[in-house]
């Protein structure tokens, strides 16, 4: 079981290792991580579907690293699996491509790989493998240098050079992929914040849900104060508290309540809202909300979440969410759900994306799942936003954030 006081996998620097098959991707990530982390073999093809794991690489730090199947692999089945390696790109920080320095140097294959990583901004390591083999690698070094992308030579089996490899790792992994603050930029230190938890058949049992302990360790951070509270205690908490909180965070269940008894000269959002910054793009969710009110019977709304959960009866995404469309739209909607790893790639037919917090995927991933609805037109937002809408606080939800309330009004 994941450890409390672990980083959360969202949270972490993610590297991808590309390559054709038995480059020695596997190897390189056991070289890195000083354990036999995945599995070797000398036969061609033996890492399949993609592979994560959460790990720490001193001295980077925590991170989630990847291994793909082999991008020559051949068959139908070959080409899924090259498919599958290719969508690791939507989330990847970092792109380690791995060319066989004693098999000739780089081919055609890793010149698409190249270009695929170009086309989706990835930050990318070259890197010569096999050096105990052979030396030679002024054939990758040259594709390196005509790509314009740092190059490091290594022997993932004697472990040469890898020491190297992780200098150049941290000096060329992107300084934006960690998320920006949760809400630090938002309060001073000394001051307070009070956190809004109702506890539901929803909340698991002994502990906070990861956004809200997120948002209290970054206040903690910042060096002000947090005071949690459920729902019901939230007006009493207020009267007595002493001075004035420069924010109170709700959790969208307890919108409604907690906006009445919050003073109106208070700042006031929700957990969920501070996410959509956080992990993504209030403005454009905020735009999207408004797509909630073209909606009509027979419209396609799309609802994804990026984890897998229990469902309780009366569940936000399957059941809230759809009840309130439904009553917008005046009659039944064509809803579909997505969770986990899955996004469809036939975005196009949908009339609204409604997305989760995104607390369990990195702000790379999700900027991604962004841009590939908003190339499209088609109107997204999360939860949060859309709790804030069908509610009619959305204009008080956003006042913190006068970006996202502009690109609401402006729409």
């Amino acid at each position: 079981m994941t450890s409390m006081n672990d980083t959360p996998s969202g949270n972490r620097l993610h590297i991808a290792i590309f390559g054709r098959r038995n480059a020695g991707k596997s190897s390189i990530i056991n070289a890195l991580t000083n354990q036999e982390a995945a599995i070797v073999s000398a036969v061609a093809g033996t890492t399949t579907d993609p592979v994560r794991k959460a790990m720490e690489i001193l001295p980077i730090g925590p991170v989630v690293i990847v291994d793909t199947a082999g991008i020559d692999d051949v068959g139908e089945l070959g080409e899924k699996r090259i498919q599958k390696a290719l969508r690791i790109l939507d989330a990847t920080d970092l792109a380690l491509l791995i060319v066989d320095a004693s098999d000739g140097g780089p081919d055609q294959f890793d010149e698409d790989l190249v270009a695929k990583f170009k086309q989706h901004g990835s930050t990318t390591i070259v890197i010569a493998n096999k050096i105990d083999v052979s030396d030679d690698v002024a054939a990758v070094e040259s594709f390196a240098r005509k790509h314009e992308l740092p190059f490091a030579a290594v022997s993932a089996a004697t472990r040469k050079g890898i020491d190297n490899l992780k200098q150049v790792m941290i000096a060329t992994a992107p300084k934006t992929f960690a998320e920006p603050t949760i809400l630090g930029d938002l309060i001073n230190p000394h001051d307070f914040v009070v956190c809004v938890v109702p506890v539901d058949k929803a909340a698991p049992k002994g502990r906070l849900i990861l956004p809200q302990v997120m948002a209290i360790r970054d206040v903690i951070d910042h060096d002000a104060s947090a005071v949690v509270v459920k729902e019901r205690e939230l007006k009493d908490c207020l009267a007595n508290l002493g001075r004035k909180p420069k924010l109170v965070v709700t959790d969208s269940q307890a919108i409604l309540k907690a906006s009445a008894d919050t003073p109106r000269d208070i700042w006031f959002t929700t957990f969920s809202i501070l996410f959509a910054r956080f992990k993504g793009d209030l403005e454009t969710m905020a735009r999207g909300a408004k797509a909630i009110e073209k909606l009509k019977p027979g419209s396609r709304v799309l609802i994804a979440e990026a984890c897998t959960h229990h469902r309780v009866p009366d569940d936000i995404g399957n059941v809230q969410i759809p009840r309130w469309l439904r009553q917008f739209a005046g009659g039944e909607l064509e809803f579909n759900w997505v969770s986990g790893n899955d996004y469809p790639e036939d975005l196009a037919s949908y009339d609204l994306v409604v997305h989760c917090g995104a607390c369990m995927i990195n702000r790379t991933e999700m900027i991604s799942r962004i841009h590939k609805v908003d190339m499209l037109g088609v109107p997204i937002t999360n939860y949060g936003v859309l709790l804030a809408y069908v509610h009619g606080v959305i204009d008080r939800a956003l006042e913190p954030f006068p970006l996202a309330k502009m690109a609401f009004e402006e729409e």
